[in-house]
């Protein structure tokens, strides 16, 4: 019997207004399901609803209508569930510039729950597997652009989804 899908989206509708113009239908039925351990891509041009598919499935944003799971967890029911099963890296950066990059660490796992001891030892982990422990204790604007892009990354792990 194979596996339930790790991701799903069922019908999902997504409309956003407006000012001074019509409403702008961004997602209309979306449905697919991603098998453990597949690898997804979502293609599409610009407005196709993409992002808006993502922030659905990270709880950033809520479908008018419609249904996604993600490792089993309903995004609209269980949204602090789906947070805790996964990573997410944005497009763009979500480290503080000003900060070093285990302070941006420190903090990303403070914010997931994880006590002050846990966070600290978990920060240097990832600064080390990502090859960033040099750089640990210089902010972060200092860093060139694959440093950062590696220390996003380390965020979005940084709770062990």
């Amino acid at each position: 019997m194979p596996a339930p899908p790790t991701i799903e989206a069922h019908d999902l509708v997504k409309t956003y207004a407006a000012r001074g113009r019509p409403p702008v239908r961004a997602l209309d039925g979306v449905t697919f399901a991603a098998a453990p351990g597949a690898v997804l891509g979502l293609l599409g041009p610009n407005g196709a609803g993409k992002s808006t598919t993502l922030k659905i499935l990270t709880t950033l944003a809520r479908p008018d209508s419609g249904s996604a799971t993600v490792a089993g967890a309903d995004v609209a029911r269980r949204p602090e569930e789906v947070r805790r099963r996964i990573g997410y890296v944005a497009q763009r950066p979500v480290t503080d510039p000003m900060d070093t990059g285990r302070e941006n660490l420190v903090l990303a796992a403070r914010l997931h729950g994880l006590r002050p001891a846990t966070a600290r030892s978990r920060a240097t982990e990832l600064l080390e597997r990502f090859d960033l422990t040099e750089a640990a204790d210089r902010q972060v604007r200092t860093y060139s652009g694959g440093m950062a892009r590696k220390l996003d990354v380390a965020v979005g792990l940084v709770h062990t989804p």
